[in-house]
């Protein structure tokens, strides 16, 4: 029966198999849009999940632990406290199974491969938001506002934004060594980390996190990590050295004045003791510290809070160093997640500036354009069509002939960098956009007419040039309504705008 563990451990084994055939299966098929894709995706990853969660019940049931498993194989040999007694052990199970069958009268059989079968047409739940599109951008608003307003970071648009997030490299060390700095960095790489697992279920992240720790260990122990170099101790970029002062270079304390006020007062901050004063009184106070060990310097010297030299001096220092490795192993695992999501973030800044130009109408056509062309290629995912020369399709849904195709140059691209690097393919595609919403919006956005002068110019620049010389040629021969208005007195008589106002001035009229 199901109760005893060796029928448990049989089933284990037969849903492994069942998930693997399945998981299989799955993978046989071809997605034909993106989002199948991800569910499909999903699915396989819920079943991997599936398999280790059940691998591991095999596994404690063949350790064995109390002894369970060995006893049972005991009884099914007939094996009692009285000894050996095969029927006895066949006619107790034969009356459990009658038993079973007593109270379950109405059980039947249940065809499990069904059940896996209704798996392959699951959509799993994934959650995206709004800006995201079902995984195909990303939503970096809260970090782009956190980032804004922090120290480290610039009053720059959103766009801007999305080309340095993944460049941690340009900020100031100083500035990274702050608390903000590195709940910025932890609340990035968490939500990268999220966004990967959504859209790259199968990938393995544990594996690509391991691989990039090894190597950051061996660029942190060689001083090689970008952003992060070893400079040497005369260099202030360099966090290992800024906070410490070699006093063994130093002989007076107006020596040591030369150093400059901010590097005493982080020398001082590490050490545990006051950052105030002038420069000369900073210099004095780091100066006892030279030959006079900390833990017999008097308390006045050290800053309120302060627990004393236990922990201040080089363990402070170490700790210091300990923080700033971690914010620069994050910002190493940061960028591999970049560098992963490449394609994304680039469909996000394409996104993002086409976004800019439209209207919010407009907006959602594209939308209901996009939801269109997925439910077409739905619809047509079972025909197979052949199509080596992947020639354009026609009314019917075949492609269309090749004398055709060449004809009418169906396969030449052109882009118009006013549509925002749109691609059209084909002459007469090319020749009818410039009548259509997308081109007329981008003319619009430029400040620009859009009439027939600027037929077959795709490059703003030679829109804004063109537009440029129409209006110099339009101011010689520009309507000037001092002379070309016209105004009609009461006997009908005609004047310009110019000769009426002067007549009625005159009270002649």
């Amino acid at each position: 029966m199901s109760s005893t563990l060796l029928e448990l451990n049989r089933a284990a084994h037969e849903d492994v198999e069942r998930l693997e055939r399945l998981i299989v299966k799955d993978l046989q098929n071809d997605p034909p849009t993106s989002k199948d894709r991800l569910y499909q995706s999903h699915r396989v990853r819920n079943n991997i999940d599936t398999i280790i969660a059940t691998t591991e019940k095999l596994v404690e049931i063949y350790e064995d632990k109390d002894s369970s498993r060995k006893d049972e194989i005991a009884a099914l040999g007939g094996q009692t406290a009285t000894g050996i007694n095969v029927f006895s052990a066949f006619y107790d199970r034969l009356k459990e199974i009658r038993e079973y069958h007593r109270k379950h009268p109405a059980a039947r059989v249940v065809d499990a491969n069904e059940e896996y079968e209704a798996l392959l047409k699951e959509e799993p739940v994934i959650e995206f938001s709004g800006e995201e599109a079902f995984g195909r951008y990303l939503d970096l608003h809260e970090l782009f506002n956190q980032y804004i307003n922090s120290k480290f970071g610039a009053k720059i648009e959103y766009s801007a934004y999305l080309d340095i997030f993944s460049q941690p490299h340009n900020i100031p060390w100083k500035l990274k060594s702050t608390r903000q700095y590195r709940e910025y960095m932890e609340n990035l790489l968490e939500y990268l980390i999220y966004f990967f697992q959504r859209t790259e279920p199968l990938q393995d992240l544990d594996r690509i996190f391991s691989k990039v720790e090894v190597e950051f260990e061996e660029q942190w122990a060689n001083g090689q990590v970008q952003g992060w170099e070893k400079q040497g101790p005369e260099n202030e970029d360099d966090p290992m050295h800024h906070a410490v002062i070699d006093l063994d270079y130093y002989s007076t304390v107006e020596e040591l004045m030369e150093v400059g006020p901010e590097k005493l007062k982080e020398a001082l901050a590490a050490l545990g003791l006051k950052t105030g004063g002038t420069v000369q009184q900073r210099a004095e106070r780091l100066f006892l510290t030279k030959h006079t060990p900390l833990d017999k310097l008097d308390k006045k010297h050290f800053a309120k809070g302060s627990h004393g030299p236990r922990q201040n001096g080089s363990a402070a220092v170490s700790q210091d160093i300990n923080s700033l490795k971690h914010v620069a192993l994050m910002e190493a695992k940061m960028k591999k997640l970049c560098d992963l999501l490449t394609k994304t973030i680039e469909q996000t800044k394409e996104n993002v500036v086409k976004k800019q130009a439209l209207t919010y109408e407009e907006m959602e056509q594209e939308r209901e354009e996009e939801e269109t062309q997925v439910d077409t290629e739905s619809d047509d995912e079972d025909q197979q069509i052949y199509n080596p020369l992947k020639l354009p399709m026609g009314w019917d849904g075949k492609p269309i002939p090749y004398w055709l195709y060449k004809l009418h140059g169906l396969g030449q691209e052109f882009k118009c960098e006013i549509c925002g690097n749109y691609s059209y393919w084909g002459r007469r595609a090319f020749e009818r956009h410039f009548k259509e919403w997308r081109h007329q919006h981008g003319m619009r956005c430029l400040g620009i007419p859009n009439t027939k002068n600027f037929n077959e110019i795709t490059n703003i620049e030679e829109a804004q040039e063109l537009w440029e010389k129409i209006r110099e040629r339009q101011g010689v021969n520009k309507w000037r309504p001092d002379l070309e208005e016209e105004y009609e007195d009461k006997e009908g008589n005609i004047y310009n705008k110019k000769t009426y106002t002067d007549l009625q001035r005159q009270g002649l009229i």
